[in-house]
């Protein structure tokens, strides 16, 4: 056999093996986005928000630790209402003067939190109305990354877990902001 045909069978034997390799890990990045409208301007709902160690206007928290204020490399552990921890969760960019701050959490329990490599942003956009539009904008891959996830950590598991942490935390901070605006 001529020296090309063994380099072209070898390179045909690894494109072999390689195309198996790279189809076993077939999850894809989720973006999920949660929003509410409030009836309060930005720079008071960033007041209220705005604090990456403070999640005590999140009724899915239990309790925050953590070192470094608002400073990135800063760092939080989120212990949920639930029973669940979330540990050593990252701030990467805090903007105030934009209302948002990043965060990421490098390390979960999928059983607690069905996703991996889950990244988010908490920012206040100012509304028309003069009012404001919360988002919590989530990124991340379902809790089981190979090929063929089970039920409780594939994608529609990771969304579901995703919605029931950031939507319900957000309707409580419009019912908690809209309570106390003062009426006339």
């Amino acid at each position: 056999m001529p020296i090309p045909c063994i380099r072209f069978a070898a390179a045909c034997t690894l494109v072999a093996t390689l195309i198996p390799a790279a189809q076993a890990h077939d999850a894809q990045r989720v973006k999920y986005v949660a929003a509410v409208h409030i009836a309060a301007p930005p720079a008071r709902v960033w007041a209220v928000i705005g604090h990456f160690h403070d999640l005590s206007w999140d009724k899915m928290v239990a309790k925050t630790t953590g070192t470094g204020g608002d400073t990135p490399d800063s760092t939080r552990t989120v212990a949920l209402a639930s029973g669940g921890v979330l540990p050593d969760e990252e701030l990467e960019r805090y903007e105030p003067q934009n209302f948002t701050y990043a965060t990421f959490l490098p390390h979960v329990d999928v059983k607690v939190f069905p996703v991996t490599n889950y990244a988010s942003i908490l920012v206040v956009l100012p509304q028309p109305d003069g009012g404001s539009r919360v988002e919590w904008r989530s990124a991340f891959y379902r809790g089981y990354p190979n090929f063929g996830p089970p039920p409780e950590l594939n994608e529609a598991a990771a969304i579901k877990a995703v919605a029931a942490l950031t939507q319900p935390a957000l309707d409580g901070l419009k019912a908690r902001m809209e309570a106390a605006i003062p009426t006339n």
